[in-house]
């Protein structure tokens, strides 16, 4: 789980450096959030990849409360995984992992 501390953008710079020592760019990166499924954050969170060739999993909780989306993209850059996480952890009741 993405833990944005108080000093986020010191967070951010340890994961950009992450990022960039995992693996090369451009290249496949999982997200994976969980959303209520009431919610209408899945729909936002589906667009923000809607120009891009995304692979949605979805999978409900056992009590359907919660839902699960995992999402498959390509990606250019370390700089534009954090812009995306950057843009969710703005979205209210959207847990980032």
């Amino acid at each position: 789980m993405l833990n944005v501390n108080d000093n986020k953008e010191e967070f951010y710079s340890r994961f950009f450096d992450q990022l960039s020592q995992s693996q090369n760019w451009p290249g496949i990166y999982f997200f994976k959030f969980i959303v209520k499924s009431e919610s209408d954050n899945l729909s936002k969170l589906k667009s923000i990849f809607s120009a891009k060739k995304a692979f949605f999993f979805e999978k409900k909780s056992s009590k359907k409360k919660f839902t699960s989306l995992s999402i498959k993209v390509n990606m250019n850059s370390p700089k534009e995984v954090i812009e995306i996480y950057k843009f969710c952890s703005k979205l209210k009741g959207v847990i980032a992992l």
